[in-house]
């Protein structure tokens, strides 16, 4: 339901906004007056392609914003959650045209693209005049219809879970026999890989453990010298550190017996010593572990240019070519079990496109059976709208395809997301003209009536946006306005009705009347919208039936109009 519609400097509209209600909204107003620019500024909300030339002069953006509450959020869920648009119980749609050109769309103040607002517009409202957003004129719709027509849209939920469920087998399938060329392809390099990166017994962290040996045994003579120049600095000289802090402790311990508060450094002094022969100990046996030893040497740089070849040869570090080696295992044991799981799949696969097959079959069988009743219905509903010749048809066909995963009887078909059939609805308005696909129908106000008839037969088994429709009484009056009047009131009581109309007849049948008015202010030509209350909406009704110049005759026909429509208003 659209409840409230806002426009600011969009053409002649300065500022305006418009509460809607349920049921029949009729909007009136003279030729001119802006009726077609509410039409334009929805259609910018319902995202058609913008225009800087429809923001208002002197004005730097025109701002449009539709709030709505959706019958059916289930179907806009998948689209707001793939943009990753929060939503709740409203949808608030927004556009913005700058006066440059420029156009950003908003869905609940989150930024979209035109695309995205489209597809939920589509969704929202379908208006119809001059052949935008004819929800029913798009042939990938009718499928849809005529099972929620039937009342059968339950198997096809069924049928969608099946064929969810084999085109994930599928591809799931060409994942295995791709690995499997892969792994095949590819089998003689990954052994000989294994095979190399086994022969090199790799380790983690030895490279860094290979460059520390090395660099050890490269300086043994330079670590060697170092130790006997520390041992002579430290103990095995007449003047070395241990000596000298011997005579020191020596002569501190004579101090301290004179001076007691020198037993502390004393103390200090003796721990010194200590540590120095502790040190001169160790460097000592480093000193003596030191190896002399060429040829093991030669060893580990010959290891080293043996990895670094490796890692060069692979472009990885000796961790990476660890992982490698794993993950070379790891597919060619897979390759073992390809085979099982490859014919298992296909099991499951033929059992799905089975179960797929016997259920498309039912589909198609109910849709023949509905398609007969639809047909019925839409004419009869054609008679009472002024189209006495209309012949509707409901198109179901096949297509034929070696590699389809419907198999009926000994031939296959291709497979859609809503069973095997391409359904389109055909319309011949003409008497001796063969039914055409209903985009291919030339009169704008014949389409409205059209739609009106298929939209009134389908309202109470499926789910339909918002309705609006626009140049729905062109070239009819009398009794076949009355008919649209009486439909569109029927219809509203279903699903919400915007409509706008120059006919009395039509206008009488409103639950709420909205009148466009052109006025000139400070110079400057201004589009508003008015509501009218109960004495008002009489006066419009008059207006349309006599003009501006209404008399006590046309307001006492308008009430009558008016109280026929409430006591007739449904059939």
């Amino acid at each position: 339901m659209l409840t409230n519609l806002y426009i600011k400097n969009f053409a002649l509209i300065e500022e305006l906004s418009i509460e809607f209600s349920k049921g029949l909204t009729i909007i009136t107003g003279e030729t001119g007056a802006g009726k077609s620019i509410l039409i334009g500024a929805l259609n910018q909300v319902l995202g058609i392609r913008a225009n800087s030339d429809l923001v208002r002069s002197g004005s730097s953006k025109a701002i449009i914003e539709a709030v709505m509450i959706p019958e059916s959020p289930h179907r806009l869920s998948p689209i707001l959650d793939e943009a990753e648009i929060d939503h709740g119980d409203e949808i608030l749609l927004r556009r913005e045209i700058s006066a440059k050109g420029q156009s950003r769309c908003f869905i609940n103040d989150s930024p979209c693209t035109l695309q995205v607002l489209k597809r939920v517009g589509d969704l929202l409202i379908d208006l119809h005049g001059q052949h935008e957003h004819q929800f029913l004129l798009h042939p990938e719709t009718h499928a849809s219809m005529l099972d929620g027509f039937g009342q059968f849209a339950d198997r096809v939920e069924s049928y969608q879970k099946v064929y969810a469920h084999l085109k994930q087998r599928r591809k799931e399938l060409e994942r295995l026999v791709a690995d499997t060329d892969r792994i095949q392809e590819k089998r003689d390099l990954l052994e000989y890989q294994l095979k190399e990166l086994e022969s090199l017994g790799l380790k983690k962290g030895e490279s860094a453990e290979l460059e520390e040996e090395i660099t050890l045994h490269e300086n043994s003579e330079t670590r060697f010298s170092l130790c006997a120049a520390i041992n002579e600095q430290l103990y095995d000289t007449e003047r070395s550190a241990f000596v000298q802090l011997s005579e020191a402790v020596q002569q501190l311990g004579s101090l301290a017996a004179i001076d007691k508060s020198f037993y502390a450094h004393l103390e200090d002094a003796e721990s010194a010593k200590s540590l120095v022969e502790e040190l001169s100990r160790a460097v000592r046996n480093y000193s003596e572990s030191i190896e002399f030893n060429p040829e093991h040497l030669e060893v580990l740089r010959e290891r080293q240019m043996q990895l670094q070849r490796a890692m060069k040869k692979y472009g990885k570090t000796i961790e990476e070519l660890i992982d490698l080696k794993e993950n070379i295992i790891e597919e060619l044991s897979l390759e073992s079990n390809l085979s099982e799981r490859n014919e298992h799949i296909c099991e499951e696969i033929a059992s799905l496109g089975k179960e797929l097959s016997e259920i498309a079959a039912a589909i198609s069988s109910e849709r023949q059976k509905t398609a007969k009743h639809l047909e019925k219905a839409i004419v009869r509903e054609l008679r009472k709208l002024g189209i006495p010749h209309g012949v509707f048809s409901v198109s179901i066909g096949q297509d034929v395809s070696e590699n389809g995963d419907i198999s009926i009887g000994e031939k296959r078909y291709t497979a859609y997301d809503n069973g095997y059939d391409r359904i389109e609805f055909l319309l011949s308005t003409n008497i001796g003209e063969f039914p055409k696909p209903l985009a291919r129908i030339a009169s704008g106000g014949e389409i409205s009536r059209v739609m009106l008839a298929m939209k009134s037969v389908l309202a109470e088994n499926t789910e339909l946006p918002i309705l609006i429709f626009d140049e729905i009484d062109t070239g009819i009056s009398g009794k076949v306005a009355d008919a649209v009047g009486r439909s569109l009131r029927n219809l509203s009581r279903k699903h919400q009705i915007i409509s706008i109309t120059h006919l009395a007849q039509i206008a009488a049948m409103a639950d709420s009347h909205l009148s466009v008015e052109k006025t000139v202010e400070n110079e400057r030509t201004r589009t508003k919208v008015r509501p009218l209350n109960g004495a008002q909406h009489v006066e419009a009704v008059a207006n349309l039936l006599s003009g501006r110049q209404r008399s006590e005759s046309s307001l006492r026909a308008a009430e009558e109009l008016i109280e026929h429509a409430k006591k007739n208003g449904q059939d």
